[in-house]
């Protein structure tokens, strides 16, 4: 994806805030913020979705939650549950992390009933809730994100997604987008996890991504306004 302008970056990017220590007036400044540059949508903690999607209602924002973050280690039965209440609280998208310990030992069936569960639940929803799904691909094998990228087109999620920056192993890399891109051609592609940067930003969308996950959103905006892309 080629960036010409400053709101084709703006809509690119899920503006995010999933800090366990954020506050309300947080989260409204955050809001306030996707509102006032455009962003796809802001990405928070299930404990703000009613205040987010009740600060965005009318605009074209969307509310982003998350569901078993950051491990990804709940059972299915319980994934399904978190995502229900996301989205019965406002959510219109949410990035569910894999169960990463399927995607290592390459155990599809758990893998493609878990990923084929939440989708049930998003996609009866109208209009649609948008799932992203995070296979943490730092810490993975090349083959491992292959399988788990595979798996989630298979299942027909939305999107595949880099990171939750919360993992020790590392956020986003471009070839890391590449791949995804490639293994999973029916989804699209969401990068986030150490991108801070216009530079990294515009990077990765021309690599493949579609969406940025970013805490840095406004910073990055500013700076490509400013054309300052070293």
């Amino acid at each position: 994806m080629t960036i010409v302008n400053e709101k084709e970056l703006a809509g690119c990017i899920d503006h995010t805030l999933l800090s366990a220590t954020a506050t309300s007036e947080q989260i409204r400044k955050l809001c306030e913020e996707a509102k006032s540059h455009g962003f796809a949508a802001v990405s928070i903690n299930p404990r703000w979705v009613a205040l987010a999607a009740e600060l965005l209602h009318g605009s074209k924002v969307a509310a982003g939650s998350v569901v078993s973050l950051p491990f990804g280690a709940d059972s299915t039965k319980i994934k399904v549950a978190q995502a229900k209440e996301a989205i019965f609280a406002g959510a219109d998208e949410l990035d569910m992390v894999a169960d990463l310990a399927a995607i290592i030992e390459g155990d599809s069936k758990y893998l493609s009933n878990q990923l084929q569960a939440v989708r049930k639940v998003c996609h009866s929803m109208r209009p649609k809730v948008l799932l992203k799904v995070i296979i943490e691909s730092a810490a993975l094998t090349k083959e491992q994100k292959i399988f788990a990228c595979q798996t989630a087109d298979k299942c027909g999620v939305d999107f595949v997604k880099t990171s939750t920056g919360f993992n020790p192993a590392g956020g986003a890399t471009l070839e890391d987008v590449k791949l995804m891109k490639e293994a999973a051609p029916n989804c699209r592609v969401k990068a986030a996890g150490g991108i801070s940067t216009a530079k990294q930003a515009l990077e990765m969308l021309e690599a493949g991504a579609e969406r940025i996950g970013t805490s840095t959103g406004v910073e990055i905006i500013n700076e490509f306004r400013a054309g300052q892309l070293q």
